[in-house]
């Protein structure tokens, strides 16, 4: 009796804590969320920063652009 216990607690300490592919699972989850929020809101905060790049150039005396650079 006393043998199956150890096996059974044995194997118990080797499934402990997660393994690397758990771990793999949960990056690639958090890298596909990143990717799926920069899609979503790209737009607009690139139409966000572009606004307020043209409201600074209209109330500045006139220089080169650089809106217009990149």
């Amino acid at each position: 009796m006393r043998q199956l216990i150890d096996r059974l607690l044995a194997k118990r300490e080797e499934e402990s804590g997660a393994s690397a592919v758990e771990y793999g699972l949960l990056v690639a989850a958090i890298a596909a969320l990143i990717v799926i929020i920069v899609f979503a809101l790209g737009g607009v905060v690139k139409d966000t920063f572009d606004n307020t790049c043209d409201t600074i150039a209209s109330k500045t005396a006139p220089t080169l652009n650089s809106c217009d650079a990149g």
